[in-house]
């Protein structure tokens, strides 16, 4: 084996034992402080999410609630028994010929990227939408820029299929976002 293929076999390992470590539970209401926490540094600093202001617990555990109200899945990453990241599934869009295709949310805190605790996430928001019927997966990158988050969604089988050029204004500055979809069938 070369040393170059020594390192990636290593690297791997790496990630495999670390996302060993991370356990994927359904989010709880008493989840949503750490959440929202989560959730506050990219609202506050990134482009990645395109609300400018942060939620309150309050309204992040509505939203909790809605999602599951909806039959879909709403996620935590527990590293350490501490929320280490969240993701959910949404509908794309509300009219009812999108019934059958869900939007996916990942968000890892911040110091806990790399360890695959977002592609924990993400493989089981896909595996549990595709268990309940749902046929396409959209996801929506904020900022085409974020080449980790397309990354991802790439090794779980998302394809791009579109970018749409300054939809979003933040921070002062036009933002695109990155279609990118996966048949869940």
């Amino acid at each position: 084996m070369s040393s170059q293929s020594l390192a990636a076999h290593a690297t791997n390992a790496a990630v495999t034992a670390a996302a060993a470590t991370v356990e994927i539970v359904d989010a709880e209401p008493h989840h949503m402080p750490a959440v929202q926490a989560i959730y506050s540094h990219y609202v506050l600093h990134d482009l990645c999410s395109f609300e400018e202001e942060v939620p309150s617990v309050g309204q992040m555990q509505s939203r909790l609630a809605d999602t599951l109200r909806h039959g879909l899945p709403y996620l935590v990453a527990l590293k350490n028994d501490e929320v280490a990241g969240y993701a959910y599934a949404g509908a794309y869009r509300a009219r009812s010929a999108y019934r059958h295709t869900v939007e996916d949310s990942i968000y890892v805190a911040q110091g806990m990227h790399g360890h695959g605790i977002g592609k924990a996430l993400l493989a089981e928001v896909i595996r549990r939408c595709t268990d309940s019927g749902f046929t396409q997966m959209v996801a929506v990158v904020g900022n085409s820029a974020n080449a980790g988050s397309q990354r991802l969604h790439e090794s779980l089988g998302f394809a791009h299929v579109g970018v749409l050029r300054n939809v979003g204004f933040k921070f002062g500055q036009w933002v695109d976002t990155v279609l990118m979809q996966r048949p869940l069938r």
